[in-house]
């Protein structure tokens, strides 16, 4: 007889504004997945939270198109749904289907799942999770945070101001004096690069403010580094090692969501980088010492600039980062020479390494 497959419940889609990348990530994490090893259990979750299972297939709508993507649930059962009476209610449903997982592999971009809340619920369950763990996670999602966390590392990173609603906030003559003329608004808990603007004037200021805000309460105003865009792929635990790194030309010089997925001459990818030895073994060294410092597990994707003087600066982390057929987190590992398949059968393996290094600990 065989050996028995381990079952992997590959978590998607989410309440997030990434929902529909989220979409295009599980689905090729899905046809990567080593058939031989694995059984997928595939777990959609709509954008009103109700958890659905989808029987060996994702029935996606418009799966060619980012824009329009959307996961088809008519005919598929409920798992979780809310209370109607009260959203913090939820009922669990077809208990069975659940009861069978082994491995969580959730493909859930920015809130909701890449900020330690379905890392949260993994660690409740007792089950192996893909990916950081709930600090990490949730560390490497606050840009604020993360930026005090790697500023206390002596690791640089761009100068920043955090606003948060309701609170007496600076304005764009006070920021541009300390920031420079040129500043980028984000909201401080997103991926994607949604809601995000670069503003160059009082108007254009006030008007991202407004944007980023519906996000997020805590927003944070970043400098312009004028430098080029590079990004290493983090793989590992406690002895992670670092991809060969790739670089990003936006379109006018700034990677808006629109440039990332939509628009198809929105970017280029330089896999690798044109880079010189000594700078693809900075850009390396700099991705791990980020990676361990914000207590990264599984995998990271790390991106910084690389500045005329030579100088890298860290300019955000993904603990959950593209997973598409086009994401650089892949393909950076595919031109280091590990397979998509192999990529996945090492992450959920050092999930699996992670939680029984964990439920050995002693905690009485």
């Amino acid at each position: 007889m065989g050996q028995e497959k381990t079952k992997v419940a590959i978590l998607f889609g989410g309440q997030s504004t990434e929902h529909q990348i989220s979409l295009l990530s599980a689905q090729n994490v899905f046809m990567s997945l080593d058939k031989a090893l694995f059984e997928p259990i595939l777990i959609g979750i709509d954008k009103q939270g109700q958890w659905h299972y989808h029987d060996q297939s994702m029935k996606l709508l418009y799966a060619d198109d980012p824009a329009k993507i959307l996961l088809a649930d008519i005919d598929n059962p409920l798992l979780l749904s809310q209370n109607t009476a009260s959203k913090n209610i939820y009922s669990v449903k077809n208990r069975d289907i659940l009861n069978t997982v082994d491995v969580l592999f959730p493909v859930l971009h920015g809130t909701y799942g890449e900020d330690g809340s379905v890392q949260g619920l993994a660690k409740l369950a007792g089950l192996p999770c893909v990916g950081c763990g709930i600090l990490g996670s949730a560390v490497g999602m606050d840009k604020d945070l993360m930026k005090h966390v790697l500023n206390s590392m002596d690791i640089p990173v761009a100068n920043w101001a955090t606003l948060r609603k309701g609170q007496n906030m600076a304005d764009y003559t006070y920021l541009s004096e300390q920031l420079g003329t040129t500043l980028f608004i984000k909201p401080a808990n997103l991926g994607s690069s949604v809601g995000v603007s670069k503003v160059e004037n009082a108007s254009q200021f006030e008007q991202a403010l407004e944007l980023a805000f519906r996000y997020d309460p805590k927003v944070i105003v970043e400098e312009q580094i004028n430098g080029r865009e590079i990004e290493c792929a983090v793989l590992g635990n406690s002895d992670p090692r670092a991809s060969i790194p790739g670089e990003v030309v936006a379109e006018g010089g700034f990677y808006s969501y629109e440039n990332k997925y939509l628009n198809e001459k929105g970017a280029e990818l330089h896999i690798p980088a044109q880079l010189n030895p000594d700078q693809v073994a900075a850009a390396q060294a700099l991705a791990l010492e980020t990676y361990i410092g914000l207590e990264g597990r599984g995998m990271s994707r790390v991106d910084m600039f690389l500045t005329p003087g030579n100088e890298l600066i860290i300019n955000e982390v993904n603990t959950i980062p593209g997973f598409t057929n086009i994401s650089m987190y892949p393909k950076l590992w595919e031109i280091s020479g590990l397979s998509q398949q192999d990529l996945i059968t090492e992450l959920i393996q050092l999930a699996m390494q992670e939680h029984y290094n964990q439920d050995n600990l002693q905690f009485s």
